[in-house]
């Protein structure tokens, strides 16, 4: 992505519920939280899912009734019309549309409306068509990389630079919703950067802002979070998502983060520099010390302020003579030493 600060998604993914409305308004919600872009799904149930696979463990609990995931993802499809107003909408409000095609023609309509990227979920990453389709294009990709070894990384950068795509940023993603903390492993990012040489992101399931924050300290250049109008909403994906409070929160967060990361120069820096003279030592008289006489040790004390000889001189100083009488609590000077 090549960008100063982190590029921040704001999933929407299926969280319309099917409602048009809906979707407008996490458009709405997605600027005024801060994200840059605002992503949904574009699929069709026919060529995602067989009738008969059952919805996944978490898509169970959120989705209670029927177990088929073909007419859960039915329920949840845009037409192409649906995805132009919404991309319409993302214009007017100046914020980034962007949607993840499951299929090759969902791809192909996608680069027909001039989407400016791509981003690949996790679960299409082995998909080796729809890699070449959209690398095709020549456009930047997002790779999300949940459920996967580096062998598989591998693979799919290798078929979509192969096809032509353009630059390409890999996310670190664990696959559950919501994801437990302790199975989150952050550095697995370090891995991918150090692996592939591409810049590094960060797909976020788990509850609440800490890791994408955490993420974003540790390099991460891309941030994604499922986002909602409402956790409560019925809906496979509302319970592991950011109502737009959070959201804002999130947001916040990272650009405090990014703020504070700096360019790793180890100098003081603007601030502290008036309080050196306030906070650091010198090299005092712990007594009256007479012309002539040569110092040692128990003529010294080391005090604040830190305008005069630096501790770092002591060696420098005992054994000398002073130059003139040097009263008690007066700072020593290089002028005062013979």
């Amino acid at each position: 992505m090549n960008t100063a600060s982190a590029f921040i998604i704001a999933e929407a993914g299926v969280n319309h519920n099917g409602d048009l409305s809906m979707a407008l308004e996490l458009v709405d919600a997605a600027k005024d939280s801060g994200a840059d872009a605002v992503k949904f799904q574009s699929f069709k149930a026919d060529r995602l899912v067989t009738r008969q696979a059952s919805k996944a463990a978490y898509q169970k609990q959120s989705v209670p009734g029927d177990d088929s995931q073909y007419s859960m993802l039915k329920s949840l499809e845009m037409s192409e019309e649906d995805l132009r107003r919404l991309q319409a909408h993302c214009r007017k409000r100046h914020i980034e549309f962007l949607a993840s095609p499951f299929d090759e023609d969902s791809a192909i309509l996608l680069d027909d409306m001039a989407m400016r990227l791509f981003k690949i979920p996790s679960g299409e990453i082995t998909n080796r068509p729809l890699l070449q389709c959209i690398g095709s294009f020549g456009k930047p990709v997002i790779l999300s990389t949940g459920m996967c070894h580096l062998a598989e990384v591998e693979s799919a950068l290798s078929i979509l630079e192969g096809a032509g795509a353009g630059e390409i940023t890999i996310l670190h993603c664990v696959t559950e919703y919501p994801a437990p903390l302790d199975q989150i492993n952050l550095s697995a990012m370090v891995t991918l950067a150090r692996a592939f040489g591409k810049e590094i992101g960060y797909s976020d399931h788990t509850v609440g802002i800490e890791i994408p924050v955490a993420a974003v300290a540790m390099g991460a250049k891309v941030i994604e979070k499922h986002f909602t109008l409402d956790t409560r909403l019925p809906g496979p994906d509302h319970s592991a998502s950011l109502a737009p409070a959070d959201f804002r929160r999130m947001v916040q967060a990272i650009r405090n983060v990014e703020l504070a990361i700096g360019d790793g120069i180890k100098k003081p820096v603007p601030c502290e520099i008036a309080n050196i003279g306030s906070v650091r030592k010198s090299i005092v008289a712990a007594s009256m010390i007479p012309e002539g006489e040569v110092i040692t040790a128990r003529h010294i004390i080391l005090k604040r302020p830190g305008s005069g000889i630096p501790p770092m001189f002591l060696e420098a100083i005992i054994g000398r003579r002073a130059s003139r009488d040097i009263e008690t609590d007066q700072l020593i000077e290089w002028c005062d030493l013979s």
